[in-house]
Formats: C-alpha cells, sequence, structure tokens
C-alpha cells in the first residue's frame, strides 16, 4: 500500500502544510483498514531533514518530529499507535521551493511483526521502567515563558513519547514548588508549571489526549528548602508516565 500523495513542511518547522489533499485522507484511511485486518503488520514512517535547518521542536531531531506530527495525523483518523513505528533521517538531497516549502520530506514502510518474538517488547517495558525511576525534570526561572531542551531532554521526549504510543499508558506532568508562601497558593503554582509544560509539549507534537497534569505543590521536596539552592531545585515540573 502506498500514498497517492505526501506531506509537505515549511523549512524548519515540524508542522504538516495545510491542507492536506484528499488522495492523503483517502489513502491514510485505507490504511487504518488494513491494519485493522492485519494486526501484526506495522507502518514504518520516516521523516527527513536538512543539516541546515534549526530544530525548534522537542525531538532529538527535526525529522523525527515530522514523522511524530504525521503519526499523529495517522492516530486522529483512527490507526492505533501502537502499529506506527517512526524515526528521522538526514537527508540533504530533499531541497525547498521558493516558498521554503519542501514537498513530501516523509517516507512510508510496511513492516511485519513476529509475534513469537516478544524480546522487543520486554526491551520496550525495560526502557520505560528505566523512565519512571529516571524521569525528565524541567527547573523554571520565574515568569519563564519558553522551554530549551538540551539534547538529552530531547531524546526523553522522543523516548516517553514512544512508550506513550506503544504501551497505552499517559504522560504524566506534575508540578512542583519550593515551601515559600501560601500553601494552597503553591499547589496552584505546581498547577500553573505543569499546565505550562503540558502546552509546550502539545504545540511540539504531543496530543493532547495522552497527557495528565498535576500538581504537588511542596509536598514533595527533593532539596533543603531552608537554602535558595535547595528552594531552586524544588520548584521544578517532572514528566514521566504512568
Amino acid at each position: 500500500m502506498k500514498l497517492n500523495d505526501n506531506f509537505n513542511f515549511k523549512t524548519s518547522n515540524f508542522s504538516i502544510e495545510e491542507p492536506v489533499s484528499k488522495d492523503i485522507e483517502n489513502g491514510v484511511l485505507k490504511f487504518k483498514d488494513y491494519l485493522i485486518e492485519n494486526p501484526l503488520k506495522n507502518i514504518n514512517i520516516t521523516g527527513f531533514y536538512r543539516s541546515d535547518e534549526t530544530n525548534n521542536s522537542a525531538y532529538p531531531n527535526l525529522g523525527l518530529a515530522r514523522a511524530n506530527s504525521v503519526k499523529n495525523y495517522f492516530v486522529l483518523h483512527g490507526v492505533s499507535s501502537k502499529q506506527i513505528d517512526t524515526n528521522g533521517k538526514l537527508n540533504d538531497t530533499i531541497n525547498p521551493d521558493e516558498n521554503s516549502t519542501l514537498f513530501g520530506p516523509v517516507s512510508f514502510n510496511m513492516l511485519t511483526a513476529d509475534a513469537s518474538d516478544t524480546s522487543s517488547m520486554e526491551a520496550l517495558k525495560t526502557a520505560c521502567d528505566a523512565i519512571k525511576e529516571n524521569p525528565l525534570v524541567l527547573h523554571f526561572k520565574t515568569g519563564q515563558a519558553s522551554i530549551n531542551l538540551t539534547a538529552e531532554q530531547r531524546q526523553k521526549i522522543a523516548d516517553i513519547s514512544h512508550c506513550v504510543d506503544k504501551l497505552g499508558v499517559k504522560m504524566q506532568v506534575i508540578g512542583h514548588t519550593d515551601n515559600t508562601g501560601d500553601a494552597a497558593r503553591n499547589i496552584v503554582l505546581g498547577q500553573e508549571r505543569a499546565d505550562f509544560a503540558k502546552t509546550y509539549l502539545t504545540q511540539n507534537g504531543i496530543l493532547d489526549s495522552n497527557i495528565e497534569t498535576s500538581s504537588q505543590g511542596p509536598k514533595v521536596p527533593v532539596a533543603d528548602n531552608a537554602t535558595e539552592e535547595g528552594r531552586a531545585e524544588n520548584r521544578r515540573t517532572v514528566i514521566t508516565i504512568n
């Protein structure tokens, strides 16, 4: 099976250009029916990116971010995320037009899973358990309006997203504060931090329905609130899976 058209993107951008053609929509619906009838089949989506593009996504590279955007399009049209694999690949042979549009920097191929091979699922569960033990922790400065992730943090976002897709778990975003000020206000502040992180994640291609937020306020400190350094450590947002 193949799509008769493809998804387009602006340079240095991972959002699918609208409108998406009817050929694509119809092709995705055919994919959905095919995958339902063939549960051992997986579709592999590879997103491509150029070395001169800027990666402003939450993913390790722009190709993976584009593949994730296409995956979300498939999921919103009824395809199970458990039957979709994504990856990103550098490709400097793709060239934008005069309007900075990249036409079809995405490829698709079908894979067949081995029902008797449980090693991949066991490895995935081990990796996801490791995320629970060592979640992503973000620290915010007062009034901070954006998030700039390190390469390691981007990889952890990709790993968490993979666990959500393949295991059907939810991404948990939990806001924490220090113990300065009113306790009730700190619960609200922790929730605001969690919601801020959720907004960033949804803007970067994580489906809203896959994210749950909550606040612990000052109740779970990881450092001594008696020092400024400790309070700074406690003002954090933790991103993990349930």
